[in-house]
């Protein structure tokens, strides 16, 4: 009768323990809910601290300005276009099959200025600017260019993060108003020329519904949106590691966690506007 080979048991390399094959799972799933929201949050405590060091990098504000309006501002305008459109197309024929086709323009201040246009901004501006920053920062990081700032006494946050920060959130200050006046135009088309509206029907329900409120909480949107994006990207840019392939998986995680982070920031933010802010009556 032959005997059966004993198994033998693997030794974790890390502390001389049994591997019991759980030890990688739980140690990502303590990396992701503790490990890394607090990496997270001390990077965002260090910014805002780097902030109000003097003085302010206007060159680098003014440039990752200019680049971001170059690389989101054509894009913006082309998805506000159809978006508008579409909201006025499905909206607009169900009103239309409860007989209250004059409110149509009241759709445009409920969907395009209070929740579109912020979300529309804050997407391109994470799809677009994040995404290029985090590649940025990521390779700078690789090429050991952060390393050689820290060495020279050079704080990376407060030349090369704080600029970034503030030219999101100012851009999307601009592109929140741009996707706002372009949605309500393109809204305003459609309901006019293919659904059989009346101009002054339709701008009778916008004046009926809309009020100064809803721009404000609108721009404080874009621009919570803006610092979030740049935070994420310069987040996971400065801990790029592994090479291009460690910056490019750095960019898609920068994506996909930003689009997370402004859907729930975006949620939290109207709870408060509707809890605080009374609505006016039609």
């Amino acid at each position: 009768m032959t005997r059966r080979p004993r198994r033998e048991r693997r030794k974790d390399p890390r502390d001389g323990g049994v591997a019991t094959g759980f030890g990688s799972v739980t140690d990502g799933v303590a990396n992701l809910t503790v490990k890394e929201p607090g990496r997270f949050f001390a990077l965002v405590l260090d910014t805002f601290r780097a902030t109000f060091k003097w003085p302010f990098q206007w060159r680098e504000f003014i440039q990752q300005a200019w680049f971001i309006v170059s690389v989101t501002v054509v894009p913006t305008a082309l998805v506000a276009i159809p978006f508008g459109a579409i909201l006025s197309l499905q909206i607009g024929g169900l009103i239309r099959q409860l007989g209250a086709q004059s409110f149509t323009g009241a759709t445009a201040v409920v969907a395009i200025v209070r929740e579109a246009s912020p979300l529309v901004t804050a997407l391109l501006i994470a799809g677009a600017a994040g995404s290029a920053m985090c590649a940025d920062l990521g390779a700078r990081k690789i090429r050991e260019e952060i390393d050689a700032m820290e060495v020279l006494g050079i704080n990376p946050l407060h030349r090369l993060v704080v600029p970034r920060m503030f030219a999101c959130a100012f851009v999307g200050l601009f592109l929140n108003g741009l996707v706002s006046v372009v949605g309500i135009g393109g809204g305003y088309v459609f309901n006019v020329m293919l659904q059989g509206g009346t101009p002054g029907a339709y701008l009778a329900s916008f004046n009926a519904a809309a009020q100064l409120p809803d721009l404000i909480q609108a721009e404080i949107k874009a621009f919570v949106f803006g610092i979030t994006a740049a935070l994420v990207a310069a987040y996971k840019g400065l801990g790029a590691k592994g090479g291009p392939k460690g910056v490019g998986d750095a960019v898609n995680q920068t994506v996909v966690i930003t689009f997370m982070l402004l859907f729930l920031e975006n949620f939290l933010i109207s709870a408060l506007y509707f809890q605080f802010v009374p609505q006016k009556g039609m």
